[in-house]
């Protein structure tokens, strides 16, 4: 990694400018919120992702509103992530299809 240390949007401590996760807080797209498809740049008040048409709402898993698909719920402040209920799989992952990202199975949310 070069180049200049940047805050993580989460925990605001400086890192690598490339990272994918904070090394600091653990949290994932430290720097830029991204599509969770097509990994493009987002903005937090777009409904739809402007390069795949990826519907940024999703049902919040905890208290059942509608929320921006972020790390967590903006009514209720819930972590916004499911586990595949396949024991073999048990992925953690944002509840954005209804299928797991990993073994397609249904994610029952």
């Amino acid at each position: 990694m070069s180049g200049y240390n940047v805050p993580c949007r989460f925990c605001g401590k400086l890192i690598p400018k490339e990272s994918n996760v904070c090394p600091v807080c653990g949290k994932s797209d430290p720097i830029f919120l991204r599509c969770p498809k097509c990994r493009d740049i987002l903005k937090k008040d777009w409904f739809n992702c402007p390069s795949c048409g990826l519907s940024l709402r999703i049902k919040c898993p905890k208290c059942g509103q509608e929320t921006f698909f972020d790390n967590v719920c903006e009514k209720c402040g819930a972590e916004l992530k499911v586990v595949c209920p396949n024991p073999k799989c048990r992925t953690e992952q944002l509840p954005v299809s209804d299928k797991c990202i990993k073994c397609g199975k249904p994610l029952n949310i």
